[in-house]
């Protein structure tokens, strides 16, 4: 038998609607425009676990999740993973998380797209595409449709071939660079990790290394606080997130 809402509690939701004043999901989709396998992997801050943390992405496909209101998270792409079908044990070459369903963040240097959607239609959505720990693969965000800046962001394949001979890491069987660390992730020191005496905007400021990866991904977090170029921020909008993005 359908619940009937008395009159009050109908009229109650329908000004709410009409208003924007109920909280909305968000969808990500993701999309591979690689011209090879690529793993996803998901990994949740608040809210449940997207996609049960990771899926794999043959070339031209896409999959599509769905976030409930203040979920936070970060995507990443892995490559040149092995899994067992039956198990999902297995690991990656890039990005690895420990399975073919992650548990945890990717091991750098990886990639991020990251978010925090607002809580309310009142507040607004972060995001932001983050080398602060490393590039292994080019990663794009785009907003579609909602209002306020709602720019788009990323970096886009071919930061490995521009890395530094200390950052690169390079894939023992092929001989090929398949990641580009941070300074921070190479050598450790504060100065390059904003840690200790250099923990503040004012004590840490960017380096050279840091300056490669801004000139080759301008709207992407080159080291910790590089805030000023690559938060964005948009309201009332879906996503699409694409691995290997080519324009």
């Amino acid at each position: 038998m359908a619940m009937i809402l008395p009159f009050q509690a109908l009229k109650l939701v329908l000004i709410l609607l009409s208003i924007g004043k109920v909280a909305s999901s968000a969808s990500f989709t993701l999309r591979s425009q690689c011209t090879y396998t690529v793993w996803s992997g998901t990994l949740s801050g608040n809210g449940p676990v997207l996609g049960g943390g990771g899926s794999e992405l043959p070339p031209g496909s896409s999959i599509r999740l769905t976030a409930p209101s203040g979920w936070s998270g970060r995507f990443w792409g892995r490559t040149g993973c092995s899994f067992n079908r039956t198990t999902g044990a297995g690991n990656c070459s890039t990005g690895d998380c420990g399975g073919l369903k992650c548990t945890g963040g990717g091991v750098p240097p990886v990639t991020l797209v990251e978010f925090t959607l607002a809580a309310s239609p009142a507040d607004k959505d972060f995001y932001d595409v983050s080398l602060v720990d490393g590039y292994n693969i080019g990663m794009g965000v785009r907003p579609t449709g909602g209002t306020g800046d709602c720019q788009e962001a990323g970096c886009r394949e071919g930061l490995n071939r521009r890395c530094p001979p200390e950052l690169r890491v390079v894939d023992s069987a092929t001989g090929k660079v398949v990641g580009c660390k941070s300074a921070c992730l190479a050598f450790g020191r504060p100065e390059f990790c904003c840690t200790g005496d250099h923990s503040t905007p004012q004590t840490c400021t960017p380096s050279n290394y840091s300056a490669i990866f801004k000139a080759a991904c301008p709207t992407a977090y080159s080291y910790p606080y590089d805030d000023a170029t690559s938060i964005c921020t948009c309201s009332g909008t879906d996503y699409v997130i694409t691995f290997c993005p080519t324009n």
